[in-house]
């Protein structure tokens, strides 16, 4: 395997599954940003061949701490990553980049027609006809890990999974925890600090994450993910907040049947799920406890103190570049909120503005993906210290 963001939490999630199995799965490379002290820990551990810092200055130091392990060599940069995404060593690549630079890399290992775990939603979001023909056009097995994806994946007939009429599917139910604002009023959304944010109510994960789970982002984007991975439209897909998050999504068919897939709130699922896949193996997660849990909730989204859900579905109508100038601008936004220099409640502000202000070009090739992505960026930079005044 290739792991793709490996100090990440799903990296570090995929790692546990690999420590559970060392005969069926091997490391051959690891990559990471800029955590060189996670990093060497894990190269000191999993030994890979390769190991890639995305930051030259990051991989020079990964390589003076590695100076005593001569068969793990460092690269670094976009070139680096993509050298080990591609290789022909690798069968597997866990794709758990977070945001655009997740892109380039995953695309070389669709290109490489690698097994591609997909955990980075960007690169579907971003360039979603571009990314599933360049599937179709190598080979390549695209199998999703995000939660909610997975938990589809696994509701849907193994060979119907892009035919969902042909599957007689209705609709795809795809659960929201709601996040830990979801009963905030749009006034409390004006003074949370980003470290409320980074609290969710259930799940372990980043910071950039985190914050789009909090302004409902996250699922806007797991709803274009979703389009684009089972063939389908918004108008068949109906988001359910579930505070729980136990129910990871599900399926109902067109006789009435509504299959779901129920977990514990722990990544591990989908991640040995696409590792192993057909097959099942242990990830390390606890069983589920119905009798603790006693009844499960269903809400409806607000749109009026949540418009991310909107925008996002709104991009994607509009198509072209629209949904790279949608993540491009909440990449910028959930930044600058990060760093203090925003108020979460404005996040939505900044990524609507950004779409009313760049037209919608075609998405012909990547070159103009990438074009529209430094476009947006810089559109919603200048409209962010526009609002700090």
């Amino acid at each position: 395997m290739t792991i793709l963001g490996a100090t990440g939490s799903i990296g570090l999630n995929t790692l546990d599954v690999v420590r559970r199995h060392p005969d069926r799965f091997s490391v051959y490379a690891l990559t990471a940003a800029t955590r060189v002290d996670e990093m060497a820990a894990l190269c000191r551990e999993f030994r890979p061949a390769l190991a890639v810092m995305a930051d030259e200055q990051a991989a020079q130091l990964l390589a003076e701490r590695l100076s005593n392990q001569p068969e793990t060599r460092v690269l670094a940069g976009e070139r680096g990553l993509c050298e080990v995404a591609a290789d022909p060593a690798v069968n597997t690549v866990m794709a758990a980049i977070v945001g655009a630079a997740g892109l380039a890399p995953t695309l070389a290992a669709v290109d490489a027609g690698k097994r591609v775990l997909l955990a980075n939603k960007e690169a579907l979001v971003m360039s979603g006809q571009l990314f599933m023909d360049a599937v179709a056009r190598s080979g390549a097995e695209l199998l999703p890990i995000d939660s909610e994806h997975n938990a589809i994946f696994q509701c849907l007939p193994s060979g119907q999974v892009r035919d969902l009429p042909g599957a007689g599917v209705r609709r795809i139910l795809l659960t929201a925890s709601g996040g830990p604002f979801r009963s905030h009023t749009a006034e409390q959304l004006r003074t949370v600090t980003p470290a409320q944010a980074c609290k969710h109510p259930n799940w372990s994960m980043g910071q950039k994450i985190s914050v789009d789970s909090a302004t409902l982002m996250n699922k806007g984007l797991e709803l274009i993910e979703a389009c684009w991975l089972f063939n389908t439209t918004p108008d068949c897909i109906e988001v359910h907040v579930h505070p729980e998050s136990i129910i990871h999504s599900m399926v109902e068919y067109v006789d009435g049947s509504v299959l779901a897939q129920l977990g514990s709130p722990d990544m591990r699922t989908p991640i040995a799920n696409g590792m192993a896949w057909p097959d099942r193996v242990e990830a390390g997660v606890d069983a589920l406890d119905l009798f603790a849990l006693g009844r499960f909730h269903f809400e409806r989204p607000d749109p009026v103190r949540f418009p991310c859900l909107r925008l996002a579905a709104e991009a994607f109508a509009r198509g072209g570049t629209a949904p790279t100038v949608l993540n491009a601008a909440n990449e910028a936004a959930v930044a600058a909120f990060l760093e203090g220099h925003l108020c979460f409640a404005d996040i939505p502000v900044i990524i609507e503005r950004t779409m009313e202000s760049l037209p919608v070009r075609p998405a012909l090739d990547f070159d103009g993906i990438f074009a529209a992505d430094r476009e947006a960026r810089a559109q919603a930079l200048e409209l962010i210290r526009q609002v700090r005044g």
